[in-house]
């Protein structure tokens, strides 16, 4: 016999069937992240981190809302180099006037 309050209870099915749910759970959360998700490639910014430090003159690349991973490049300090910020360790960034 199927105990349908089992079904209910389970985490990430649906409550109605209990098939796995396809609705993504967003888990990368704040305002540098909700920021990040819209900003457009090839934006220069700082970034300000937890612990105090500031990574300047950075180039957005992409962001991953799965893993919350933001890219960024260097192109002045490390030519070709790639930064990868989980975007909850970022407390502000600044976008570069033109």
């Amino acid at each position: 016999m199927h105990n349908s309050n089992n079904i209910n209870n389970t985490r990430n099915n649906c409550k109605h069937c209990g098939q796995q749910e396809t609705k993504p759970i967003n888990r990368c959360k704040g305002c540098v992240c909700n920021q990040l998700r819209r900003l457009q490639t090839q934006t220069e910014v700082d970034l300000f981190l937890r612990g105090g430090q500031i990574i300047e003159d950075v180039v957005f690349i992409n962001f991953d809302p799965k893993d919350c991973c933001a890219f960024f490049n260097d192109p002045t300090t490390e030519p070709g180099s790639t930064i990868i910020v989980d975007c909850q360790d970022i407390q502000a960034i600044r976008i570069e006037a033109d």
